[in-house]
């Protein structure tokens, strides 16, 4: 744990502080002594003792090495020109390992004028070969294009892990498109599930209180359920906005007895509905309750709009793999209407259901009987999280 802490605060410093420990490597390795004339050399001229201008060629190679991914050009122009001074003048210190570093690093990090860069910095070699040359470096022209083509592979490097980077990131940006495309189409589900089943009671409910107007109780109680449908809508609403909320968890998981509130609600709509529950919900049946309620709700918002006021049956039932939920609703021979269809709806109802519950690896079913009766199956498999 407190590996990974620290493993933590290290990623959450500025690159420059973490590129420091390398930049000090070289440095103090360049400087020891016996290491002095042991580094990187082009060419056969003889080692010169170190110097104070050799310091300052140490320094110009490492310390670039803190700007390397946010001055990537600068860091590489700095430490070409130390390079330079560093093989003329025959230091061949260890710093000069920092060429292939920075080399590296323009490679991955520089966004602009990268042609011009790789064209200068050609030209520059050539220039160092021509002048190793005059100073009898003895170095064949094979070695030179030897040496160059290794700091062409550092340069190639940077560029196939920055091509890596970006490849990656545009990977995530289309997984990220994918995922919000999918998040939208689940929160369009629920809004049809929450607002369709609710304002659907609700117009049930005060199309039958014109017809009460007789009967002040009996319209005190149907002005009294409309009020309460609302309030539901108006917090499972707000439940869906929460879910919207990056610090939400999950979704709330239903509650036993809920299932018997729409029911219940159906009922005051005027919908007759006959309920029937086996078994007990599991601890652990996570969104296998939440998908039933759902399928519930969607097949009673269905018979109140399409067959009100025929008989519709719900069978749940609870077993320790699964959850069977079964609704049949009368034929509507009153209006004429499929209850599995929503006219002039937008088509989420069902195909939302079947989405659903296909996503937990169950089964659904939505059909009208040769007797009329239109009936809805699904078999949700227990146990998968909420």
């Amino acid at each position: 744990m407190n590996e990974k802490l620290l493993l933590e605060r290290w990623r959450g410093l500025d690159v420059t502080v973490r590129d420091l420990p390398l930049a000090l490597v070289l440095v103090v390795g360049s400087l020891l002594p016996s290491s002095q004339g042991h580094g990187t050399q082009l060419g056969n001229l003889p080692a010169r003792p170190f110097d104070a201008l050799a310091v300052v060629v140490v320094l110009m190679q490492s310390l670039p090495l803190l700007g390397r991914r946010k001055w990537p050009l600068a860091c590489l122009a700095v430490v070409s020109l130390g390079f330079f001074v560093d093989q003329v003048r025959g230091y061949h210190s260890l710093a000069g390992t920092a060429l292939a570093v920075a080399l590296f690093s323009a490679g991955a990090y520089q966004e602009r004028h990268r042609r011009s860069t790789a064209v200068l910095l050609s030209a520059a070699y050539v220039v160092l070969a021509v002048r190793l040359d005059q100073l009898g470096s003895g170095e064949q022209v094979g070695g030179f294009v030897q040496f160059y083509l290794l700091l062409v592979l550092a340069w190639g490097a940077g560029v196939w892990w920055r091509f890596t980077r970006a490849t990656e990131a545009r990977s995530r940006r289309a997984e990220a498109a994918v995922a919000l495309a999918a998040e939208r189409t689940r929160i369009a589900g629920e809004l049809h599930d929450v607002v369709t089943h609710h304002v659907t009671a609700m117009v049930v409910q005060t199309e039958a209180a014109h017809y009460l107007t007789a009967a002040p109780e009996k319209l005190t109680a149907t002005l009294t359920e409309v009020a309460e449908t609302g309030r539901r809508a108006i917090s499972d609403l707000r439940h869906l906005l929460d879910l919207l909320d990056p610090e939400h968890g999950s979704e709330e998981p239903v509650r036993p007895g809920e299932v018997e509130a729409l029911v219940e609600q159906a009922r005051r709509a005027g919908q007759p509905v006959e309920f029937v529950q086996e078994g007990k919900a599991a601890v652990s049946s996570g969104s296998a309750e939440f998908v039933t309620y759902r399928v519930v709700q969607e097949t009673l918002t269905n018979a109140l709009k399409h067959a009100r006021g025929s008989a519709t049956a719900v069978s749940v039932q609870h077993r320790p793999q699964d959850i069977t939920v079964e609704v049949r609703t009368r034929a509507a021979a009153a209006t004429g209407e499929s209850v599995g269809e929503t006219v002039g709806g937008s088509g989420r109802g069902l195909a939302g259901l079947r989405e659903r519950v296909a996503l937990l690896g169950g089964e659904f079913s939505a059909r009208r009987c040769p007797d009329g009766d239109f009936v809805v199956r699904a078999r949700i498999p227990s146990g998968a999280p909420s």
